[in-house]
């Protein structure tokens, strides 16, 4: 696979070499941004979105910014809220975040000086709190690339970002890659294990190339062949291509917590910003 010769080759520090940092990301289809955020912006992240997320749990905001949709129990939403969605709304932290300079100066070179943050569409930008605990209604999610959950729209190239509130280990669970895979023409996902509706008018096949990826892409959690761990620490920033092969490893340890604000910036036609299409946990 591209990443020589291991996932912390892919940190980059503030400030960044774009030069290097681009690069990077074509070879391997993700970075990690180092340094963007101080300890006082991200205890700001965590302090307004724990907040929002009680919130949520108190049924005191509008039911915009709670779902139910991508938890494996909704049973345990009535007790516990994994996620916030549109949190950019409510956190003033996370808005100036997904906006800051060396952020959009990164996205710009990588999709383009015309990209665009998706945050008030779809499910804009949202907290997740992926808790293994009893509690909680998430466990993981399997291996996919993140076009697979709109196929049918020409919004792509895109770029997800994740800011790390906890640091990620084995522990309390983190980011399975399949370094390269973003060039890879991965189809469509015409074979869910949840049963989700694809788009009769999705497009066939989708990557920086033309080249079929070697195997199929695993319906659920297999181990795939080159596939790496990103490990991150609290604050940073984690870029990955909406073309790339990723998956979630499950913490081992019941009593942790991973907690994160992910979102995207797209670089296709933001026109087709508004239409409603999202095929739920694209490849699981």
């Amino acid at each position: 696979m591209p990443l020589r010769p291991a996932a912390d080759s892919a940190v980059f520090t503030a400030p960044f070499d774009l030069d290097a940092l681009e690069l990077c990301y074509r070879d391997n289809g993700f970075v990690v941004l180092r340094g963007l955020l101080d300890e006082s912006a991200v205890a700001d992240v965590e302090a307004q979105c724990t907040s929002a997320q009680q919130q949520v749990v108190a049924g005191e905001l509008d039911e915009r910014y709670g779902s139910t949709v991508f938890l494996d129990d909704a049973a345990k939403a009535e007790r516990f809220a994994n996620y916030v969605e549109f949190v950019s709304e409510l956190s003033p932290a996370v808005r100036d975040a997904a906006r800051h300079p060396a952020l959009v100066a990164v996205i710009n070179r990588l999709l383009g000086e015309r990209a665009w943050l998706r945050d008030a569409t779809q499910f804009g930008v949202v907290y997740q709190d992926a808790r293994p605990g009893r509690e909680s209604g998430y466990s993981r999610i399997g291996w996919h690339s993140d076009w697979q959950s709109a196929p049918s729209l020409d919004i792509w190239p895109a770029t997800a970002f994740t800011i790390h509130v906890d640091a990620t280990s084995p522990a309390n669970g983190y980011l399975r890659v399949v370094p390269g895979s973003h060039q890879w023409a991965t189809p469509a996902p015409y074979r869910n294990a949840n049963g989700a509706v694809v788009p009769d008018d999705a497009v066939p096949a989708r990557g920086y190339t033309d080249v079929p990826p070697p195997f199929p892409m695993p319906l659920r959690f297999e181990g795939v062949a080159g596939e790496i761990p990103v490990f991150c620490e609290r604050g940073d920033v984690l870029l990955h291509d909406g073309y790339l092969w990723h998956s979630a490893a499950r913490a081992t340890d019941e009593a942790s917590t991973r907690r994160h604000v992910r979102g995207g910036f797209y670089g296709g036609d933001r026109s087709q910003e508004q239409i409603v299409q999202f095929v739920k946990n694209a490849a699981r």
